[in-house]
C-alpha cells in the first residue's frame, strides 16, 4: 500500500467533485425530490441525500426509494419505473444544477496555489462527465483542470482505480506521483485498488459514516489545509 508522503511530492492531485470540492446536495436534493414528486413517490429530506450522495444518479434514486419503500413489495413496484425516473431525473438536475450549488470555502485558493506551482490537476468522480464538467462550468472552477474523469467516461468507475488510471494517462502523468482528495469511503477503496495514497475532506458526504474512521492517510477541515 503506497504511504502518504510530504504533499510537496505529488505532482498531480485527483480531487472528488460532489462533496470535496462542492457543496452540491442542494440542487441533487432539489432534482430528487422534483422526480419523485412527479411519479407521485413522496419526498425525502436533504440530509437523506447528503448520505446517499456518491455512486452516481442511480443509486441515489434507489436509495431514496429504498427509504420511502422499506417493505419489498412495494419497493419492487416503485423500482420498475426506475429507468424513466433516472432519465426524469437527469433533465432536470442538468437545467439546475447550480441553483444552490457552491465550492466549498477554500476550494478556490487551493485550487489557484496547486496552480501556481504547477502541479496537474484532474476531478475524478462518478458523476457523470457531461454534468461534472457542466457543474465546473458554472461554478467558474473548470480552468483548474487538465483532466474530468466522470462515472461514464469508462466502462467502470469508482472504487475501480480505472478512472484514477485514465485521469493520469489523460494528464501524462505517472500514477506513482499522484495522490487521491476526496470525501467517502469510495475514494479510499479507489485510491488503495490503484496504489494510490489518499487523503479526505471531513465535511463531505461519506454515506452518514465518520471519515476519520474509514482509513484515510490524513483527514482535512479545508482543501486550503492542503497548501
Amino acid at each position: 500500500m503506497a504511504q502518504l508522503r510530504e504533499l510537496s511530492h505529488y505532482r498531480t492531485w485527483l480531487i472528488d467533485l460532489d462533496g470535496t470540492l462542492v457543496d452540491s446536495a442542494p440542487d441533487l436534493h432539489g432534482a430528487l425530490e422534483a422526480t419523485l414528486r412527479r411519479y407521485d413517490y413522496g419526498t425525502v429530506s436533504e440530509e437523506m441525500v447528503r448520505q446517499f450522495v456518491g455512486s452516481g444518479a442511480r443509486v441515489l434514486i434507489e436509495r431514496a426509494l429504498a427509504e420511502r419503500y422499506p417493505q419489498p413489495a412495494a419497493r419492487k413496484a416503485a423500482m420498475a419505473s426506475i429507468g424513466a425516473l433516472h432519465a426524469y431525473f437527469l433533465d432536470y438536475y442538468a437545467e439546475h444544477i447550480a441553483d444552490r450549488s457552491q465550492p466549498y470555502p477554500g476550494v478556490r485558493e487551493a485550487l489557484s496555489a496547486l496552480r501556481e506551482r504547477g502541479i496537474a490537476l484532474a476531478v475524478v468522480t462518478n458523476k457523470y462527465e457531461g454534468l461534472s464538467r457542466q457543474l465546473l462550468d458554472a461554478l467558474d472552477l473548470s480552468g483548474y483542470f487538465g483532466a474530468v474523469v466522470g462515472g461514464d467516461t469508462l466502462s467502470v468507475r469508482k472504487p475501480d482505480p480505472g478512472p484514477l488510471f485514465e485521469a493520469c494517462r489523460q494528464l501524462g502523468s505517472d500514477p506513482a506521483e499522484a495522490v487521491m482528495i476526496g470525501d467517502s469511503i469510495t475514494d479510499i477503496r479507489a485510491a488503495r485498488n490503484a496504489d494510490m495514497p489518499v487523503v479526505c475532506v471531513s465535511y463531505g458526504y461519506n454515506h452518514g459514516e465518520d471519515i476519520h474512521s474509514a482509513g484515510a492517510d490524513r483527514v482535512v477541515d479545508s482543501l486550503e489545509g492542503l497548501i
